[in-house]
């Protein structure tokens, strides 16, 4: 596949592809993947399916897993925002599957951080209300899962962190606290705010690092590498999140479109 990327300028770069079969990016490329894949709970995402079964989800996942461990560098990371548990279709532990599929295909577990999302309104009282016959318990919380390929220090790279003791010492604790994004403001069913993956580029990658996200949807993750010095790719299947990525990427991180920068309707 010729390289045809949808946008391009400096060192940020947003494909409209299938990550899973995706060429673009090469193998031992990426010092990071920050990323939110689609969580099988009916959201319309346009061009993708989230409602398949959960055995042909857990295949997808296998797959676009596999498809990351190879472009991952030999101390490359992976942080992964994903749910606990499911209810929908049918009661889940969404976290535990995937994490038995991340190591059945070679990625190593480094930690998990909760990610307290402080989202009131999940609180709903589904099942049995006051009675013990068929209660729900719900967690309104979500996770981020720390993974790496082959060794967890980092030797590749600038060496040039960019965090302050503060910063370290806060993040350091597996327990985030802050609010989720409006799906409203940025036009995406499921956006993360900008402060989940500032918070993995600043505490996982050196200034100047690769970070890569697979399923891109609104941009968030280019945002950060924009904003933090780090050379960002982003794999969208949606032409139309495609279009919404750049967007927010020329107007909140004031990326200009200039002659070397390309913008595409298709890749």
């Amino acid at each position: 596949m010729p390289y045809n990327p949808f946008f391009e300028y400096d060192d940020i770069r947003v494909f409209k592809d299938d990550f899973v079969s995706t060429t673009y990016v090469k193998d031992g490329e990426i010092d990071l993947i920050v990323t939110s894949p689609p969580y099988n709970v009916q959201i319309d995402y346009g061009s993708y399916d989230d409602q398949t079964s959960y055995a042909s989800y857990l295949d997808f996942t296998r797959r676009w897993l596999l498809k990351a461990l190879s472009v991952l560098k030999d101390d490359g990371r992976l942080c992964l925002n994903i749910p606990l548990d499911k209810n929908k279709g049918g009661q889940q532990c969404v976290f535990a599957d995937i994490m038995g599929i991340a190591k059945d295909v070679g990625l190593k577990y480094h930690s998990t951080v909760i990610w307290n999302e402080q989202n009131i309104s999940r609180r709903t009282a589904w099942g049995s209300w006051l009675s013990a016959s068929a209660p729900y318990v719900i967690a309104p919380v979500e996770m981020i899962a720390i993974l790496y390929k082959n060794s967890w220090k980092k030797t590749s790279g600038s060496g040039k962190s960019d965090i302050d003791k503060q910063d370290f010492m806060e993040w350091t604790n597996g327990v985030w606290t802050f609010s989720g994004e409006s799906k409203k403001r940025i036009g995406h069913p499921a956006p993360f705010p900008v402060e989940l993956p500032r918070r993995c580029v600043k505490l996982f990658t050196f200034v100047g690092d690769v970070v890569l996200d697979p399923f891109l949807g609104s941009g968030t993750t280019l945002l950060a590498c924009a904003l933090t010095e780090r050379c960002g790719i982003g794999v969208e299947v949606d032409p139309d999140y495609c279009k919404l990525a750049v967007e927010r990427l020329v107007n909140d991180a004031n990326i200009k479109q200039r002659k070397l920068a390309v913008f595409r309707e298709s890749a």
